[in-house]
């Protein structure tokens, strides 16, 4: 026969087990957690606003960064792979893999010193965009293409 105390003594044990289990449990289904690329971004680029843990956006910018989750991106008929259209795209990753950090608008943009750029997306119907070390061409992607990156890009140029 089990002993009052010890039957308190075990409903209480499993009501502590069961209660530290929950913050586990809470935490381990990803919901909370944000991708170490989208943190490191927004620690050196100010003004970004979190969408979800893998996805940010700097309206002011125009600019968005998009870690990659295990589900299909889904493709527009003018996108470049996942770079979506009217969009110019940068990827830490060669063949268009990877993150993807994105600009809205043509013009010079500043890549950030956090993000390591291997390839290049030009979905735009005309132009071309650039990925330069300076002033120096580096990789080019023409309307519609992509290019492979292979040094130190610090910013890209869109051309209309």
């Amino acid at each position: 026969m089990i002993r009052p105390r010890s039957l308190i003594a075990v409903v209480i044990g499993m009501l502590l087990v069961i209660g530290a289990a929950s913050p586990v449990a809470a935490s381990a289904d990803g919901q909370d957690d944000v991708a170490p690329d989208i943190v490191r971004m927004m620690t050196e680029v100010p003004g970004g606003v979190l969408v979800d843990g893998n996805h940010a956006v700097w309206p002011r910018l125009d600019m968005e960064l998009e870690v990659p989750t295990a589900s299909q991106r889904s493709l527009s008929a003018t996108s470049v792979g996942p770079c979506p259209s009217d969009r110019i795209c940068l990827f830490s990753g060669y063949s268009l893999g990877g993150t993807m950090l994105s600009f809205g608008t043509c013009g010079i943009h500043t890549v950030p010193s956090t993000f390591s750029a291997r390839s290049l997306a030009h979905a735009r119907a005309t132009g071309y965009t650039q990925a330069r070390n300076g002033t120096t061409v580096i990789a080019t992607a023409y309307a519609g293409g992509w290019a492979n990156i292979y040094s130190t890009a610090t910013n890209i140029r869109c051309v209309f």
